[in-house]
């Protein structure tokens, strides 16, 4: 009798298993079917790639419920947990990295608010286009609904090749321009030339996921951050320097006392707050560096770069109390609905024209500066930030002489 019963069960469990696997096929065909009428190319990359040949079907990513070439908004739009399923290690690697933080650094600059959707929202034509990387709210994935996957910012859709996120040039469509050129700092290295040279195949140049990626760690963060600042520091000289970029920050106050700004930078994790922290990121680059270099060699090179930003800072932080005197003499008045000023994260919103200069020498020649330092471009290092550092600092002295000049001449 058991032996029946037991028959008759297994009997049920396998016709099961069979119409699951069919209503699944029948999906996994649908989609297809329909898709390759409405996005073929779609279709095309998705059974050109790794994940189709294992199985993965499109509702594994977008659910079942969108049937109809009408409720399209009904498929769901994948996140990183999407793909933690399958890649749960690089999923965790990723939220504890940069990336994760792109839409928080991006979003919370205060220039944000003065622009167009065009420019940094829905569309992604502008900041959003590469800052949509990193995490964000349940409401804003509402919002942005296209911009919720961010593992396919290197994977790209819909073949999500390994080998394409392993490239360099995977890294340049974010990774370039203005305010942080490093591939064209590391394609017109010596590292990357060689490269280019020899291919992808090559066994002696590094490449961007070489050293910021090793072993295929999600995490990339580095020892300085994007803004190359860290606290506490031991030179006192240095420290007061970079206590005057950080009030022009509006992260300190005119006391050099923190303010809520300094919570946005913490959660972005855009600079360094303790040495632990910065040690450990630098500890790991010079063990990178040591796969090729001699370990010696390495730490003179890093500790260079350093230096670098010593000396940058310092232009810095004379140009930014130069445009601080202008305030303190009422010669530049503070915008309506400014907190600080000067504010170097309104960007180009600055009201004057000492301010616009102020803050191209932070977002484009300081970034250059010890950019090109470290990914070993000395003419970057040198010609397009140093040199225009020097530049600038004597354009705002010069515009601060004239704004002094004029308002004595009224006096008379």
């Amino acid at each position: 009798m058991f032996m029946k019963y037991l028959k008759i069960f297994l009997s049920f469990v396998f016709a099961l298993i069979l119409s699951s696997v069919s209503f699944a096929a029948a999906q996994k065909s649908a989609c297809i079917d329909c898709h390759k009428k409405i996005t073929p190319g779609v279709v095309q990359q998705h059974l050109e790639g790794k994940m189709s040949k294992k199985g993965v079907d499109c509702s594994s990513c977008h659910g079942s419920e969108h049937k109809k070439a009408n409720d399209a908004k009904l498929a769901k739009m994948p996140t990183p947990e999407t793909c933690a399923g399958c890649h749960n290690k690089q999923a965790e690697q990723f939220k504890a990295g940069k990336h994760n933080l792109a839409w928080i650094a991006s979003s919370a600059m205060p220039m944000w608010a003065h622009q167009p959707k065009a420019v940094v929202g829905e569309g992604y034509k502008g900041c959003s286009s590469c800052h949509k990387i990193g995490v964000k709210t349940d409401a804003e994935k509402a919002q942005y609904r296209y911009g919720n996957a961010q593992c396919d910012s290197c994977h790209t859709r819909h073949s999500f090749k390994k080998s394409e996120a392993q490239d360099p040039r995977a890294c340049q469509t974010c990774h370039m321009g203005f305010d942080h050129p490093q591939w064209e700092m590391y394609s017109t290295s010596k590292h990357g030339t060689i490269w280019q040279i020899e291919g992808k195949g090559s066994k002696r140049a590094p490449t961007c996921q070489t050293c910021h990626m090793a072993g295929g760690d999600h995490n990339v963060m580095t020892s300085w951050g994007f803004l190359a600042l860290r606290l506490p520091e031991d030179d006192k000289d240095w420290l007061n320097d970079r206590v005057t970029i950080l009030q022009a920050l509006g992260v300190l106050d005119e006391k050099g006392n923190p303010t809520p700004r300094l919570e946005v930078v913490k959660a972005g994790k855009v600079a360094r707050l303790t040495k632990e922290e910065f040690q450990k990121e630098r500890d790991k680059m010079t063990r990178i560096c040591s796969q090729c270099h001699s370990a010696s060699y390495a730490k003179q090179q890093l500790d260079a770069g350093d230096m670098v930003i010593k000396d940058v800072d310092k232009i810095m932080a004379e140009a930014i109390r130069e445009v601080q005197s202008l305030y303190k003499d009422g010669l530049l008045k503070k915008p309506a609905g400014w907190t600080f000023a000067p504010d170097l994260l309104q960007f180009y919103e600055a009201k004057s024209s000492a301010e616009q200069d102020l803050y191209v020498m932070f977002l484009e020649y300081r970034m250059r500066a010890f950019e090109g330092a470290f990914h070993m471009n000395p003419d970057y290092m040198h010609w397009y930030g140093w040199a225009p550092m020097k530049e600038t600092l004597q354009k705002i002295k010069d515009e601060a002489e004239k704004l002094r000049a004029e308002k004595a001449s009224i006096k008379k």
